[in-house]
């Protein structure tokens, strides 16, 4: 008995579903991105202006650490103890060499406390350290 006969062959055409889920999925993932990017810098800090400097294109592994005017660390908008940041950076220098880091220090933070971030960063070997600034807006 062959029941296959009487059957007519299916032709396999476009599915739509899948690609609308497809292009969703997309679409949530660029949103999620994108806000984990303003976070960086939305505690609303306000960096000190500079006359000489360079305007990098920004990379995406490179770490943002922020000090309040308090001297308080932020990491992603997370408040941090030295210790915690010690830790964190020195995983990050242990699994990836020469690293970025990117200090962004309000303009009424004590030296001290920037100075500790620093030193944080030479404890665990880190020596690609910036300071972040704006362009100066004298005419």
């Amino acid at each position: 008995m062959s029941f296959r006969k009487h059957l007519q062959p299916r032709e396999v055409g476009f599915q739509m579903a899948p690609m609308i889920d497809v292009v969703f999925l997309l679409l949530i993932f660029f949103m999620v991105a994108s806000i984990f990017a303003q976070w960086e810098t939305k505690i609303g800090i306000e960096v000190p202006t500079a006359e000489t400097g360079d305007t990098d294109t920004r990379d995406p592994s490179e770490i943002i650490v922020n000090l309040d005017a308090a001297g308080d660390i932020y990491i992603n908008s997370i408040e941090m103890k030295p210790i915690r940041v010690e830790g964190l950076l020195r995983i990050i220098s242990d699994t990836y060499k020469g690293h970025a880091v990117i200090i962004r220090a309000d303009r009424r933070t004590h030296h001290e406390k920037v100075m500790n971030v620093l030193d944080i960063c030479r404890k665990v070997d880190i020596w690609n350290v910036s300071f972040s600034t704006l362009p100066d807006e004298k005419p």
